[in-house]
C-alpha cells in the first residue's frame, strides 16, 4: 500500500520522519483517550485549520472509530450545535480555544478535569497540537488529500 501524501511531504525531512511516526504511532495506539474522542478533536481541529486533507481522512478514521454520522456532520457548527454529549462539548470547546489563543480557558478547563484524568488531559493538548500541525503541513505544502476521501465541507 502507498504511503499517505502527507508522509511522502514529511519524508523530505529524514531526520524528522522517523520520530514522527514513532509519536504519531503512540499517540494513536497507546492513548489515554478514547479513540473517538481523540477522532472528534482531530476533526475539530482539521476544520478550525481548514484542512481538506486532515478533513478527509478523519472523517475515515471516525467513522472507523465509532462516530455516528451525524455527529461528524455537526463538528464545523461547533460545540453550540446540539446533540452532543456534555463531554463533547468539552472537548469541542478546548479545542476551539486552543486553535484561537493555544490556552483552555479557566472554566472549560474545570469542566474536563471533571471528567477526564490527568493523563487524557495531555493527551487532549497534544492531539489538537498534532493535527493542527499537519493541517499546517497539509495546508502550506498543498499536500493532494488521496482519491475517495469526503471534502471539507463549506463554511
Amino acid at each position: 500500500k502507498k504511503p499517505l501524501n502527507i508522509l511522502l511531504t514529511l519524508a523530505h525531512n529524514d531526520q524528522l520522519i522517523g520520530p514522527f511516526l514513532q509519536w504519531a504511532a503512540a499517540l494513536a495506539v497507546h492513548g489515554a483517550l478514547e479513540r473517538r474522542d481523540a477522532e472528534l478533536l482531530a476533526l475539530r481541529a482539521a476544520w478550525n485549520c481548514q484542512s481538506e486533507f486532515e478533513w478527509g481522512h478523519h472523517v475515515e478514521y471516525a467513522e472507523h472509530f465509532g462516530l455516528q454520522r451525524d455527529e461528524i456532520d455537526r463538528v464545523p457548527h461547533g460545540p453550540e450545535a446540539g446533540g452532543w454529549m456534555p463531554h463533547q462539548v468539552a472537548l469541542l470547546r478546548a479545542a476551539d480555544e486552543l486553535h484561537s489563543s493555544a490556552l483552555i480557558s479557566d472554566g472549560t478547563y474545570a469542566e474536563l478535569n471533571s471528567m477526564f484524568n490527568p493523563a487524557q488531559l495531555i493527551e487532549l493538548v497534544m492531539t489538537v497540537g498534532q493535527y493542527t500541525m499537519l493541517s499546517m503541513v497539509a495546508n502550506s505544502f498543498e499536500v493532494a488529500m488521496e482519491p475517495g476521501l469526503e471534502s471539507l465541507p463549506a463554511r
